[in-house]
């Protein structure tokens, strides 16, 4: 038994020994094949560094090599720009010596000229020497054979030339007066006949009185409404006088102011129309009636403007031109006679050799300051030159409005063109008519002295000036000074104004008060 133990402990000691022994072999064994393979990779990393080292410096000589090539290249590039340069300098410098030699040529040319001119010079003094004292001994040759000294031979020669010359020259320009007249006479004559028949107007007649029809004679009362307040509220809103009689069909619009005349009656014929009568509809009325009559009188001036062919013309010319349409001068319609005096006025300046068109455009805006002769001081020549100025129209077109009535002396053939145009215009048969001027006057004249009074609003001529109707300000003027204020007026009407017959003077005070309920 125990023999079997310590054989067993023998076996066991001795496996041990031999497991010890193999393993230390085996570590021999891996660390040898360890630092073999150690020593391959090594070998393995020189040669791979070795050939790395090789292609960089390959590459780097390459590099070098393109490198110095490039140089190369820019350097014989340099080369050829420095040639190129210095056979351009060698041409220029060529150029300069060639042109050198040719200013030298030209100088010595010009000191060749010159020498000869020198020489001219000096045989030009001597012969003119020698003619100088050939004619001086002519001269003391002449006064011995005349007997008469320098002086009196020059005087009577001149005496001599003078009577003759005055006799030819006087001659010459009485038979060239004489031919510049008579073809004068002759030429005009024929340019303001060829004018008159090359444009003929229809001739005019304006009247200040206009008719408005009604359905039936009931609305007559409604125009008049209760205890006459609809008719003064119309009459106070439009200045003009309303007459409704016993004619059947119509009502009777009067006013001397075509303007407030044609409001009048389109303001009446729109409320006609509505039905509804009444103080604050008539103001209605006749404010939107005004409103519209301001376009149209600006398209009424625009399509005349277009009809005498006179383009860009300011919008307030237009307007006072549209104005026109609604004011007469001897009862002629002013419009109507500023497109005839364009129209003759372009068709002169044609036939002379002058502008048509300046010309058209003068004589349209002739009397462009009758538009304006209630707003501005001055006579209509004055006023339409101020506005033609203001608005940019020509010199020309200043001037014909200025001295188309010969009240000074023209400057430009324009204003005689429009002046000769003015009178044929207003000469023809039945163009005018010098009562019913004088009678428009007159009312103008009356409503401006009323409206010099202070606390006057309006004023309105009406009944053919029998009447005027003074809008007072209720505000500055109390009852008592109303009834001063008439008396003041028809005091001063008396003094300053002459009229047939009398004229009454009404004032009207309104005081309202208007309040809105919301």
């Amino acid at each position: 038994m125990f023999g079997t133990i310590v054989g067993g402990l023998f076996g066991l000691l001795a496996g041990v020994g031999c497991g010890w022994g193999g393993a230390q072999y085996l570590a021999r064994i891996r660390a040898a094949t360890a630092r073999d393979l150690a020593d391959e990779i090594l070998g393995n990393a020189r040669r791979e560094a070795e050939t790395i080292n090789k292609e960089a410096d390959l590459r780097a000589k390459e590099e070098s090599l393109r490198r110095r090539e490039a140089l190369d290249l820019e350097a014989e590039e340099a080369r050829r720009d420095i040639r190129d340069q210095e056979k351009r300098l060698e041409k220029r410098a060529d150029l300069l010596d060639q042109k050198l030699e040719l200013i030298n040529k030209k100088e010595r040319e010009f000191e060749s000229v010159q020498r000869y001119l020198t020489e001219q010079q000096e045989d030009l003094n001597r012969r003119g020497q020698e003619v100088k004292h050939l004619l001086g001994e002519q001269r003391e040759v002449l006064h011995r054979l005349a007997q008469l000294g320098p002086d009196e031979a020059r005087s009577v020669l001149l005496r001599r030339m003078e009577d003759d010359l005055r006799h030819e020259v006087g001659g010459l320009i009485l038979k060239h007066e004489q031919v510049l007249r008579e073809s004068s006479q002759q030429k005009a004559r024929e340019v303001l006949a060829t004018a008159i028949q090359r444009y003929a107007a229809a001739h005019t007649a304006e009247t200040t009185v206009s008719t408005v029809d009604i359905p039936t004679d009931d609305m007559k009362g409604r125009i008049i409404g209760r205890e006459g307040r609809n008719i003064r509220a119309f009459e106070k809103a439009t200045g003009v006088d309303v007459i409704v009689d016993d004619t059947p069909g119509i009502v009777i619009v009067t006013g001397f102011d075509n303007i407030r005349r044609e409001i009048a009656k389109v303001s009446l014929e729109k409320l006609i129309q509505d039905g509804r009568i009444h103080p604050t509809r008539i103001e209605e009325i006749v404010k939107e009636t005004q409103e519209e009559m301001e376009q149209h009188i600006r398209r009424i001036g625009q399509t005349a403007a277009q009809e005498a062919n006179v383009p860009g013309l300011h919008e307030k010319l237009l307007d006072f031109l549209g104005r026109l349409k609604f004011r007469t001068s001897y009862s002629q319609n002013v419009l109507q006679h500023s497109l005839e005096v364009a129209y003759l006025t372009g068709l002169l300046a044609e036939e002379i050799g002058l502008s048509g068109p300046l010309g058209r455009r003068c004589g349209l805006l002739h009397d462009i300051g009758k538009a304006a002769d209630h707003e501005m001081e001055g006579g209509h020549p004055l006023i339409g030159a101020e506005l033609t100025k203001r608005y940019g129209e020509p010199k020309e077109v200043v001037h014909a409005a200025l001295g188309h009535h010969d009240d000074l002396r023209p400057e430009t053939p324009y204003t005689v063109l429009v002046a000769a145009a003015d009178a044929i215009s207003a000469s023809r048969p039945g163009a005018r008519r010098e009562t019913l001027e004088k009678y428009v006057r007159r009312l103008e004249e009356l409503e401006a002295l009323a409206c010099g009074f202070p606390g006057v609003e309006q004023a309105y001529a009406i009944q053919a000036g029998r009447e005027i109707r003074v809008i007072a300000d209720s505000q500055r003027l109390s009852d008592e000074e109303s009834a001063k204020l008439a008396r003041d007026i028809a005091r001063a009407v008396q003094e300053h104004l002459t009229y047939p017959g009398e004229v009454k003077v009404t004032v009207l005070r309104e005081s309202r008060s208007v309040e809105f309920a919301r």
